[in-house]
């Protein structure tokens, strides 16, 4: 299977983990040689309640015996997507929003500028340096990476670039902006938190000038950091959200929420303004909705901040120079990349999935399922902590 996988299939990297599987379940994955790995990376983030969790297998087995992809997005009425754009809408703050179903966190992206775009009738998006936001051209336009970006140019024009935290760049929008699209905590550059009130005053400064705000909650939203949305960590509510990753619970999905009168604009001049084929698959939308009920149903959102405090109370150590984010999106730095590497990989041997950041070499990603027990936290910590002491 591993010389197929490198013969036919794509690859992303010189040297992909190439793990074989067999099988998932709850926090743990297995090989081909049935050896389990304690799984602290989720499918970067995507695997909300964990592998084969009972209820969205439920849900997707019996959504399969119904039916499943009948028409194009928008046109029949299928309650499946009806269902989880009615919960998502009920999990925001502001009244009157609807919710466009996708495939993907980057198509949801890509809506979201299409939207903020044609209803200010704007053309340029400010975005923040070091922010990651998907990997097709819109979404990578957007993402302040110039090593990412350059093989690829030219990108879409109109893109300005602001620093993170940074006040004084606020400036930069404008009555010519569109929107600022942010991540709610800055994933790649290293699960960064929004201080003193940013995203409250870059909220303050669109309002002044007209432009929308976007904030990308493809990883924090979902419950991961301790509320439903990251952004009521920090009393704002943006005008666009995106999601994706762990709505679908380990099934391909996204979606960008907005007020209605904002949303409205994509069905006229043009009509058909934004159109998925498969977006909102009654399928995938049946696994959504299951993922929503069963953190509704649950205390584990709440919960992710008292595991967040265990994580952070076993991993102390002289190398450990940093633990970034909230809840379960944690980053742990150390001294250099190549150090963050060989404890990534020597982790792999032990049975212990560990991953990298996309923009900081020297992080260690920590998302676990927000299933895991206390049990399995304490069970990775020593054993992540056993691999630093042979690194460091």
């Amino acid at each position: 299977m591993k010389a197929d996988f490198f013969t036919y299939q794509a690859q992303t990297s010189p040297h992909p983990l190439a793990l074989e599987i067999s099988h998932a379940k709850g926090s743990y994955v297995y090989d081909t040689n049935q050896k389990p790995y304690l799984d602290f990376i989720a499918g970067v983030s995507a695997n909300t309640l964990g592998h084969n969790h009972p209820t969205i297998s439920e849900a997707i087995k019996k959504q399969v015996d119904s039916y499943s992809h009948v028409m194009v997005y928008g046109e029949f009425i299928q309650k499946p997507q009806l269902e989880l754009c009615k919960a998502l809408a009920n999990t925001i703050p502001t009244k009157n929003c609807s919710v466009y179903l996708t495939n993907s966190g980057t198509e949801a992206t890509e809506g979201a500028l299409k939207l903020a775009k044609r209803f200010t009738g704007r053309a340029e998006i400010v975005a923040a340096k070091n922010g990651y936001h998907g990997n097709t051209q819109g979404a990578m336009s957007v993402c302040g990476v110039e090593a990412q970006n350059q093989a690829f140019r030219p990108l879409i024009p109109g893109i300005k670039f602001i620093e993170f935290n940074l006040e004084s760049d606020l400036e930069k929008i404008t009555k010519n902006t569109a929107a600022v699209i942010l991540e709610t905590m800055q994933g790649g550059a290293g699960f960064i938190e929004p201080t003193n009130n940013y995203l409250q005053k870059v909220q303050q400064r669109c309002n002044a000038v007209g432009a929308l705000l976007i904030l990308d909650e493809i990883q924090t939203g979902i419950g991961r950091t301790g509320t439903f949305w990251g952004f009521e960590n920090y009393n704002c509510i943006p005008d666009i959200i995106v999601t994706g990753k762990g709505l679908g619970g380990g099934m391909p999905i996204g979606a960008f929420i907005a007020e209605k009168k904002v949303m409205d604009v994509l069905q006229t001049n043009p009509k058909l303004g934004h159109i998925t084929t498969f977006g909102g698959h009654p399928v995938i939308a049946a696994a959504g909705l299951a993922t929503i009920t069963a953190l509704n149903n649950s205390n584990l959102i709440k919960e992710t901040l008292r595991k967040e405090q265990l994580i952070r109370g076993y991993l102390q150590h002289p190398s450990v120079k940093e633990i970034r984010g909230k809840g379960l999106m944690l980053a742990v730095l150390v001294e250099t990349p190549e150090i963050a590497s060989q404890i990534i990989l020597k982790s792999l041997d032990k049975g212990l999935l560990l991953f990298w950041l996309l923009f900081e070499g020297s992080a260690i990603r920590i998302t676990p399922p927000l299933t895991i027990t206390d049990a399995e936290i304490k069970k990775g910590c020593d054993l992540l902590l056993s691999v630093i002491e042979e690194v460091v």
